[in-house]
C-alpha cells in the first residue's frame, strides 16, 4: 500500500498528527500491517507502543509491551542528577527497576558516569540491553536482574547516585489512562496505597549507597508527604523536591547523611 493512501486512512483514525509519525517509521505497510495499527489505535494503544521507539532527552528508545514508554514528567529526574553532578567526576549510578533504562541512559550519555541498571522483569532486561548496546553504552552501564525488595539485589555501597521510577500507583486507582492500560501491570501498581515500592527502596538503598551519596525518586501527584515520611523514617535526610515543568512535585532526593 502506498504511504499517502495509509496516511489517509490513519489520519481519519487518529489524526494527521498521528498517522505522520506512524507512516514515518512504516514507510511501506501491507494491508494486514495498515490493519493491526488500526486495530491497536482503536483499542488505545499508545503510539510509542505501535512505532516501538519513544525520543527521552534528547535519545532514542526502544520500547514495548513489556516495558513503560519513556514519558517527559521523568526527564525531571535526569535533570535534577544532572544539575547536581554539574562537574562531579566518575561517579556511579544505581537504577532501580530500570525498564527501557532511559534514566540511567540518559544520565550515564551525559555525564562522567557508570553504572548498574537492575530490574525483575526479564523481558524488561531484554529491552533495557537492547537500548543500552543501541546508544554505545555497553562498556559503561551493566544491565542486571534484580529485585529492589532483597538486599542483594546490588553490591553494598556500590552508588554515588541511586535513581528510580517504581512503581507508585495504588491497586484499585481507576485515574489510570488508556495508554497506561497496555504498559505492564508491575510497572504501575504497588500496594500500601502505592507506597510499597518506596518502602523497600528506602530500606535496601541504605546498604547500596556510598557515603553522602544522593537518592532521587519519582513521585506520583499528592504523594510528597508520605514518600518524604518514609525515607526519613529510614534513616535518610531530606535534600528537597524538584517540579516538573508543570510545576508539580516529581521528584525527591535524600542524602545518605
Amino acid at each position: 500500500m502506498k504511504t499517502n493512501q495509509a496516511f489517509t486512512i490513519l489520519s481519519g483514525i487518529a489524526g494527521p498528527h498521528v498517522a505522520r509519525i506512524i507512516t514515518d517509521a512504516f514507510p511501506k505497510m501491507s494491508r494486514i500491517h495498515l490493519w493491526r495499527v488500526m486495530w491497536a489505535l482503536h483499542r488505545g494503544v499508545p503510539v510509542a507502543k505501535i512505532i516501538h521507539n519513544k525520543w527521552f532527552y534528547g535519545l532514542k528508545f526502544y520500547t514495548n509491551k513489556h516495558t513503560l514508554d519513556p514519558r517527559p514528567d521523568t526527564e525531571t529526574l535526569v535533570e535534577a542528577v544532572l544539575k547536581d553532578y554539574t562537574g562531579v567526576k566518575n561517579f556511579t549510578v544505581a537504577d532501580i527497576g530500570t525498564g527501557t533504562g532511559c534514566i540511567i541512559c540518559a544520565i550515564v550519555k551525559n555525564a562522567p558516569a557508570v553504572g548498574i541498571a537492575i530490574d525483575k522483569s526479564r523481558a524488561a532486561l531484554r529491552v533495557a540491553r537492547k537500548n543500552v548496546s543501541e546508544l554505545g553504552l555497553d562498556k559503561k552501564i551493566s544491565v542486571r536482574y534484580g529485585d529492589f525488595n532483597q538486599a542483594s539485589a546490588l553490591p553494598e555501597q556500590f552508588a554515588d547516585v541511586i535513581v528510580s521510577n517504581p512503581p507508585y500507583i495504588a491497586r484499585g486507582d481507576r485515574r489510570v489512562d488508556v495508554g497506561a492500560s497496555h504498559d505492564p501491570k508491575m510497572a504501575l501498581f504497588a500496594e500500601n496505597n502505592g507506597l510499597a515500592a518506596y518502602m523497600a527502596i528506602a530500606k535496601n538503598g541504605k546498604q547500596w549507597i556510598r557515603d553522602n551519596g544522593r537518592i532521587y525518586v519519582e513521585i506520583g501527584i499528592g504523594m510528597e508527604g508520605n514518600v518524604k515520611k518514609i525515607f526519613e523514617n529510614a534513616g535518610w535526610r531530606f535534600i528537597k523536591s524538584v517540579p516538573d515543568l508543570g510545576g508539580i512535585i516529581r521528584v525527591l532526593v535524600f542524602s545518605a547523611q
